[in-house]
């Protein structure tokens, strides 16, 4: 039976909506489901942070700490999974490894009680989430050019239902296990991806099979382009925007269930129910917020989006009903997840094609440096001040990246990206 949307069917809606045709979505929808996983292990561990805080002993300076290897470790792999795809032109065979290494790492989580040994497969974890973005945009860039908003936005799509299902998966197994038991269980999603992407993806990147995966380059080819998009002063500055709406990002992720537990003293349910709010937003949003950026360009919509997570966010400073905080903060992921993938699609237009996987590490690097800041910091106002205060840090962050995306330029809609 046919789903319907009036007397249209459903999938002719996604057609008009994206521009591409149902039956060549496939891929789009593999990677992003991929992508989801990546996401999965991350919000597992932050879910459990409250939980092997207490077990451990930490501070909240220790406990932000623990993030801040996370953030560290992937600023550290970043560069180096971007030069590996354009020299390699090889996108599938890395995706696979992120999620392997990111699922081992969790399971890891199960069989420690020591401080160390968390911290270095948050290392793995943190290296794994950052090791998927460079093959996973390049690859779908290239293989949707007129449409990557769309595509790109099916790829945060993945994003936002790992983030939203995995608090919820995380919340009920804690009413029941261990955080170490918790963090098994959520390992084997991740794993069971990455057979799927090897299965379905990974035989038709070879040429023998017919596919293209993409023109490999020498490392002097390599080392030029990189010099000329390092010295763009437009992807710095979409670089620099990206990296501050990441760490408004990422503040929330570690600080919203400390917050719900310690202050609000919410139970592990109702703050993964609470995480999963913030994400149900961006799980609407994010398609019609990529595709429509293919037809009116990217400034609009990356604009209106950091405008709105900005009055939200200082709304929230002075909310202390449980209810209506709960409420803002699924307002705050509909407008702060809707532009990601539009941020991404920006890059690409801004970069050659055969650049891409170096685009997103630039990318992405600048996200994690400025992102590692923000637990350790955002611990430090904890401690002395209280939780609430972490808020109206995260809300300067996000204030800083709507003045830069003012000043940068945007590209006509279904740009294909700079020749080389």
């Amino acid at each position: 039976m046919r789903c319907h949307i009036g007397d249209t069917p459903l999938i002719a809606h996604i057609e008009r909506l994206s521009g591409v045709p149902f039956r060549e979505q496939g891929p789009a929808f593999l990677v992003g489901a991929g992508h989801g996983m990546t996401h999965w292990v991350a919000a597992f561990f932050y879910l459990l942070i409250p939980y092997f805080t207490v077990d451990l002993g930490l501070s909240y300076a220790e406990a932000g700490m623990v993030v801040a290897v996370l953030h560290a470790s992937s600023f550290a792999a970043n560069f180096g999974s971007g030069m590996a795809v354009d020299i390699t032109g090889r996108r599938v065979p890395f995706q696979i490894l992120s999620l392997a290494a990111g699922g081992l790492a969790l399971l890891a989580f199960g069989v420690t009680e020591s401080y160390l040994v968390l911290c270095a497969m948050v290392a793995v974890i943190g290296a794994s989430n950052n090791l998927w973005h460079p093959p996973a945009i390049a690859f779908l860039s290239a293989r949707y050019p007129r449409n990557r908003g769309y595509a790109l936005s099916v790829h945060a799509l993945g994003a936002n239902l790992g983030d939203t299902l995995a608090p919820l998966a995380a919340g009920a197994l804690l009413l029941a296990l261990s955080w170490q038991g918790t963090a098994s269980i959520g390992s084997v999603a991740p794993l069971l991806a990455a057979v799927l992407v090897a299965m379905v993806l990974l035989p038709h990147e070879r040429p023998a099979a017919g596919a293209n995966p993409g023109r490999a380059m020498s490392v002097g080819d390599y080392f030029r382009g990189l010099k000329g998009i390092a010295s763009d002063r437009p992807v710095l500055g979409l670089c620099l925007m990206a990296g501050f709406r990441s760490m408004t990002q990422n503040g929330l992720y570690v600080f919203l269930p400390l917050y719900l537990v310690n202050v609000v003293g919410a139970n592990p349910l109702v703050a993964g129910a609470a995480m999963t709010a913030m994400q149900v937003g961006g799980v609407l949003a994010a398609p019609i917020a990529g595709a429509w950026s293919d037809r009116v360009g990217r400034r609009r919509i990356v604009l209106s989006g950091l405008t709105v997570t900005t009055a939200v966010l200082f709304v929230l400073t002075v909310v202390s009903n449980e209810a209506l905080f709960i409420g803002g903060v699924s307002v705050l992921g509909f407008a702060l997840f809707a532009i990601r993938p539009v941020i991404h699609s920006w890059m690409m237009d801004l970069t050659p094609r055969e650049m891409a996987g170096s685009a997103t590490s630039l990318m992405f690097g600048t996200q994690s440096l400025l992102s590692a800041a923000v637990p350790a910091v955002g611990g430090l106002l904890a401690d002395r001040y209280g939780l609430p205060s972490v808020f109206y840090l995260l809300a300067a962050t996000i204030v800083i990246a709507n003045l830069l995306v003012v000043v940068l330029p945007d590209r006509d809609p279904g740009h294909e990206g700079k020749a080389a």
